[in-house]
């Protein structure tokens, strides 16, 4: 019997992990597998590492120890971004003798067709990674060419000198906030940088 370890990722907090976990239950138990564990990392990038992502190094530990012998998400890029990485995933997990399924490439790595499809996925998923990086710097480029400015917006001149006095007389950071209707880490900001 099948011992499923399903994993589940989103990249922010405002998007959820429902749909995933449901479908992969629904061909869990159409399969007939037994399902071990959920793994969740919600509101964690793919190109993060195994470090950062707690639900998989979670998921991998149990794999290592045996627990799973099947790995199932949703699809290649909720594992990861990068093909370096996916692809270590992969030989690490062929030499636990764990298999993995892909729900929406519909890939089942326990054939050989599935493994080099895998990674075939994979390239795909870098590819993509790279793609949005560099728009993001066309991006970025473009906003500083026309003059546009960057980073966090500059607190006016007479609300910097308020901020101070308010502080001087010994008003704590969350009054000061509270008071001028500006967000803590402003008035944190100006504090710090007098």
């Amino acid at each position: 019997m099948k011992r499923v370890g399903i994993y589940l990722r989103v990249s922010t907090d405002t998007q959820t992990t429902a749909n995933q976990r449901r479908e992969l239950e629904a061909v869990a138990a159409r399969s007939g597998w037994d399902i071990v564990g959920i793994y969740q990392d919600a509101g964690i990038s793919g190109a993060k590492g195994r470090a950062q992502r707690p639900g998989f190094d979670r998921l991998l530990k149990d794999a290592t120890a045996r627990k799973i012998n099947l790995i199932a998400a949703w699809s290649v890029d909720r594992l990861g971004r990068s093909l370096q990485d996916l692809v270590g995933f992969l030989n690490e997990l062929q030499a636990l003798g764990c298999n993995l399924y892909l729900h929406q490439q519909a890939l089942d790595t326990t054939t050989p067709p599935g493994r080099a499809m895998f990674q075939m996925c994979g390239v795909f998923a870098e590819f993509e990674r790279c793609i949005i990086r560099e728009r993001v710097n066309a991006g970025l480029a473009r906003a500083k060419a026309s003059g546009t400015r960057l980073g966090r917006p500059t607190v006016a001149p007479a609300v910097e000198k308020r901020i101070l006095a308010l502080r001087k007389d010994g008003m704590g950071i969350l009054r000061i906030g509270r008071t001028l209707g500006i967000g803590t880490s402003v008035v944190q900001r100006v504090v710090e940088a007098d």
